[in-house]
């Protein structure tokens, strides 16, 4: 069954966002204007909401929606970024729900993560990802892929062979593991027909280097200077500046995990300019004492020319 849906695949970086929450731990979708006009500013193309970084799994159903129906406003209002919705991936009913919320709030795409705790197999994820896609005919429907959270591992490109004689608006996969291979052949796959977006920001010149016109990433969303000259200095064939360029975003990341993790990003972001907030628990979030020694590092890095801007 041949679609009627043409694929406009993502170029560039689209960042995966955070969910920004007050003081309480409640939304505060007050700041996602601001937010919103930030990435714009500093070139980000596109905006994935909902998902491992915006904390999608600890949102409830009603807050993943209020969150979305906040960015469709802002897009609206400052902006022409597309966004990609996680309608989410455990019960294929409420992915629905979002999925038909995501449409009526006029986003560009959905995405569904694989159910990671009744695990499927290829056929299995396939059956789930159509089931959802069928509700939304018209919308494109990517499936993104991690692994390391979800526990839901296979080469993908069988996955991709399965799900395109089944749903005639799937449009690609935010492929967020390491497997080179593996991405190179869906970004191969049937003449390179479908959207495969990567999802590894300190790999992203690895993945460049095999085919990756798009990225998804978090800390797209305060260091897009950087891999704007990144993939600058790829495309004009200095390789020798793009390496040192991903050294840095490697450094990046690297703080990450030095202050525990995921939830260090909305560090990052308080350095910025835009106060998101913390991760919910069972997150781990630096404390405030540590907050200055963490400064003192990111100015370490070296990064500050490459920094978003306010």
């Amino acid at each position: 069954m041949e679609s009627m849906l043409k694929i406009e695949k993502f170029k560039g970086l689209v960042a995966a966002t955070f969910t920004p929450f007050d003081q309480k731990g409640n939304l505060n979708v007050s700041i996602i204007n601001e937010y919103c006009s930030f990435l714009g500013k500093n070139g980000v193309s596109g905006i994935f909401i909902n998902g491992t970084t915006g904390e999608g799994v600890s949102l409830s159903n009603k807050e993943k929606q209020i969150n979305a129906a906040a960015w469709a406003r802002a897009v609206k209002d400052t902006g022409k970024m597309r966004v990609i919705n996680l309608v989410g991936g455990t019960s294929y009913q409420e992915c629905i729900d979002n999925a038909l919320f995501s449409k009526e709030c006029g986003f560009s795409a959905i995405a569904i993560l694989a159910p990671f705790f009744f695990r499927p197999d290829e056929g299995r994820l396939a059956e789930f990802i159509a089931k959802v896609g069928e509700s939304v005919p018209v919308m494109p429907v990517y499936f993104y892929h991690i692994p390391e959270l979800t526990g839901v591992n296979m080469p993908v490109i069988g996955l991709l062979r399965r799900i395109s004689g089944m749903l005639p608006n799937f449009a690609g996969i935010k492929y967020t593991a390491e497997d080179l291979m593996d991405f190179l052949s869906c970004t191969s796959f049937d003449g390179g027909k479908y959207d495969i977006l990567w999802g590894r920001d300190e790999c992203l010149l690895a993945a460049l280097a095999t085919g990756a016109k798009g990225a998804v990433g978090s800390t797209y969303n305060y260091a897009a200077p950087l891999y704007h000259a990144l993939i600058k200095a790829f495309n004009e064939g200095d390789l020798d500046e793009a390496r040192r360029l991903q050294m840095k975003s490697a450094g990046i990341v690297e703080l990450l995990g030095k202050y525990g993790g995921i939830a260090t990003g909305k560090a990052f972001m308080r350095y910025a300019g835009i106060d998101c907030g913390k991760f919910r628990v069972p997150v781990y979030n630096m404390s405030d004492d540590m907050y200055p020694e963490f400064v003192k590092d990111i100015k370490a890095l070296g990064i500050e020319d490459y920094f978003s801007k306010m």
